[in-house]
């Protein structure tokens, strides 16, 4: 049975300033007709009650009238919020430095691929279905078990005493962290109005992504001075503090929603459930073909080729049972052909590609051709963590004077893709002024760009769209490093065998490889070890060419961003509040 909504709750300001700016101007490439905007505002009601695939909807979502934080409540739920997702992303990094001991301990130098890929396997394959959980339930409830999956997921690993056990408990942790970026972006787009939205996002997601960069940092000093445990029981004394504060803070849910055991005996339809057991394996075995090919099985391999034709053909099925869900689905088509949504996944899938090649790849550089240790390495990355936190913060400030959203992405993409240009000039000889100056570029591009796809979407899509809509967007950058690592590696390894034998003819390209990128020098005589120096250079550099083309499509797809001015819908919905 629908749940009809209420006249005056449907006629909010948010409403009916969203209804008077929709005829004029064009968010997503179609203008709506401004009688249906006025029929759908003065009846209240919901314009379909049954979806369809001829189900009923038991529980049809109302907007409420929106009640906004500030002050000191909202302070203490940015911060929160932030800590949590930045701990979730120092989480996908800080395992880079200590999986040497970990397989020591452990004996399961096998097992090492699978200490990061259950951790993505499984946060990638989750990713849709949190955007239909926050959609249902609570935001705040949603948002704290997913956390306590995550802070579950970390107190396994560091308790783990097998490797099959740290393996469990990185999946765990990976259950977690899908519903934790999305769900802090659905925070902050229900505390503060829009126009607030793009500084507080740029806060938010400039300073969690310093956790990407600073992980192999922070988890070579825990694991060369105490114990790579400490990698994982970091985050439980921090999360229960932060899970006690947002415990305790009122965060509003601008989404009238049904008790949640009311929704329970209809789950299946709620959430889509047959769509998600078809979307997962989709995504899991196309990220295990990546994850197999060019390393325990060849590409042309009957395992890897089985896999990318198995996901193909899920993803078909789910496909076809999406079209027939209609907006009911896992993730409505209906939504994905919004251009907000499809240009800003795409800028996402390919800039966020960008910043995980650095992540990876730029600690190469230091650590092979500069020769500095694990720690100063993290050092020499600040320029671009610390360039990323003020541009991301910054742009933000700017895009609530300016009002436009569209400029800064291509801004970023541009200045990212220059920037990993001058990357691939880098060698032994690189001046510090050079790679600080080239890093200052590139972490202004980032911080410029990055959290400009999740406030578009936020203005052209209503309030219960919009989790659904972050979470495939969160699923798009996800996809987009998982690939472009997977490329990116196969480029070095590939190079790095053939610059040696070029470069280095007296040396054993598969000695120097298996030796890493620290310990090559103990197996290279001083009269090669400037040929096997510029090998890794020329094999960094082709690296970078991928990325430089990765933020060339960013700046590509920015073009079919909405131009929706900020101002406007600010002008409009004070407008209506005095009416």
């Amino acid at each position: 049975m629908a749940t009809k909504v209420p006249a005056a709750a449907a006629a909010t300001p948010e409403a009916l300033a969203a209804g008077s700016i929709s005829a004029a101007d064009e968010t997503d490439g179609e203008k709506r007709p401004a009688s249906s905007q006025q029929a759908m505002m003065t009846t209240g009601k919901e314009a379909d009650s049954s979806s369809s695939d001829g189900v009923p909807l038991e529980h049809t979502v109302t907007e409420k009238d929106p009640h906004y934080l500030s002050g000191l409540p909202l302070f203490a739920i940015i911060g929160s919020v932030t800590l949590v997702v930045f701990l979730m992303m120092l989480d996908t990094s800080i395992l880079a430095t200590a999986i040497p001991r970990i397989t020591d301990e452990f004996h399961s130098l096998q097992d090492v691929g699978w200490y990061g890929s259950a951790y993505q396997l499984a946060s990638a394959a989750l990713q849709p279905l949190t955007g239909k959980i926050y959609s249902k339930f609570s935001i705040k409830w949603c948002f704290l078990v997913f956390f306590g999956l995550f802070e579950l997921g970390s107190l396994l690993c560091g308790v783990a005493t097998s490797s099959t056990m740290l393996i469990v408990g990185r999946a765990v942790a990976g259950m977690g962290s899908s519903g934790l970026m999305n769900g802090g972006m659905t925070i902050v787009a229900n505390v503060v109005p829009l126009q607030r939205r793009p500084s507080l996002t740029g806060f938010m997601m400039g300073f969690s992504q310093m956790g990407i960069i600073t992980g192999p940092l922070v988890g070579g000093a825990l694991t060369e001075y105490s114990t790579w445990r400490w990698c994982f029981y970091l985050n439980l004394p921090i999360g229960a503090v932060v899970a006690v504060f947002l415990a305790m803070l009122n965060i509003p849910d601008h989404i009238e929603k049904p008790p949640a055991m009311s929704v329970l005996p209809n789950l299946h339809h709620e959430l889509d459930l047959l769509g998600f057991a078809l979307f997962a394996p989709a995504a899991i075995q196309l990220l295990l073909a990546l994850q197999y090919g060019g390393n325990e099985y060849a590409w042309n391999s009957a395992t890897v080729i089985g896999l990318f034709c198995g996901a193909g053909a899920t993803f078909l099925a789910w496909l076809a049972w999406d079209w027939h869900k209609g907006d009911n689905a896992l993730i409505p088509l209906r939504m994905i052909k919004k251009r907000a949504v499809w240009s800003g996944s795409s800028v996402q899938f390919t800039l966020m590609s960008t910043m995980f090649t650095a992540a990876y790849f730029m600690p190469i550089y230091f650590q092979a051709i500069k020769g500095v240790s694990p720690s100063m390495s993290g050092v020499y990355l600040l320029p671009s963590i610390l360039t990323q936190l003020i541009f991301g913060v910054g742009s933000g400030v700017l895009v609530e004077r300016t009002g436009y959203i569209v400029p800064y992405s291509l801004v970023g993409g541009a200045l990212v893709s220059i920037s990993s240009g001058l990357f691939s000039l880098f060698n032994a000889d690189t001046t510090a002024g050079q790679w600080i100056g080239y890093q200052i570029l590139n972490g202004a591009g980032r911080g410029c760009a990055l959290q400009m796809q999740s406030i578009a979407i936020q203005t052209t899509l209503t309030p219960a769209e919009i989790s659904i809509a972050l979470a495939f967007l969160m699923f798009a950058q996800m996809l987009g490093a998982a690939i472009t690592l997977v490329i990116a590696n196969t480029i070095f390894n590939q190079s790095l065998r053939s610059e040696l034998t070029t470069q280095a003819p007296n040396v054993n390209p598969a000695l120097v490889i298996e030796a890493g990128a620290t310990g090559f020098r103990s197996v290279v005589g001083e009269q090669d070890l400037p040929g096997v120096l510029l090998a890794y250079a020329n094999s960094v550099s082709r690296v970078w060419y991928l990325a430089t083309a990765m933020a060339a499509l960013a700046f590509f797809f920015a073009f079919f961003m909405p131009w929706t001015d900020l101002r406007k819908k600010k002008k409009a919905a004070a407008g209506a509040e005095q009416a």
